[in-house]
């Protein structure tokens, strides 16, 4: 599990340009707060064989998927916290979750940096909840 802004980072699959080279069918750790996105740790040495060979055919566009299978992905999602799929709603909500939990062990320790962290993430999770809510209204 990965952390960025005081909590856990969402797993996904995606697509990433990385030197030049787009590459689609990434597992990817997102920070839902900042948008830091990084290769998932696990295939990260197979996505930079992967771009490095694309680049040396000069292949602008990739993919992963013939290199990923389904098992992978049901472990990968294990290790992760959150993993995205089609429901962003759930997901922005097991964050909330989760970095109420850690705002109660931050408090316990005194940790007063990880406190602002969380409730910076807080806030903006909060924000992006109330969007996706209100937006979800307002197509109805």
């Amino acid at each position: 599990m990965s952390f960025c802004c005081g909590a856990s980072m969402i797993g996904m699959v995606g697509t990433l340009s990385h030197q030049h080279v787009k590459v689609h069918h990434v597992p990817l750790l997102c920070c839902p707060v900042c948008q830091n996105v990084v290769v998932h740790p696990a295939i990260k040495e197979e996505f930079d064989l992967v771009v490095e060979y694309a680049k040396e055919d000069q292949v602008k566009e990739i993919t992963l998927r013939e290199s990923i299978n389904p098992e992978m992905l049901i472990e990968w999602k294990e290790i992760c916290v959150s993993f995205q799929e089609d429901d962003i709603d759930h997901v922005l909500r097991e964050q909330i979750d989760h970095s109420l939990d850690l705002l109660s062990v931050a408090k316990l320790l005194s940790d007063s940096e990880w406190e602002e962290d969380l409730k910076n993430r807080l806030r903006v999770l909060s924000l992006r909840l109330r969007k996706l809510e209100e937006n979800k209204e307002s197509s109805r």
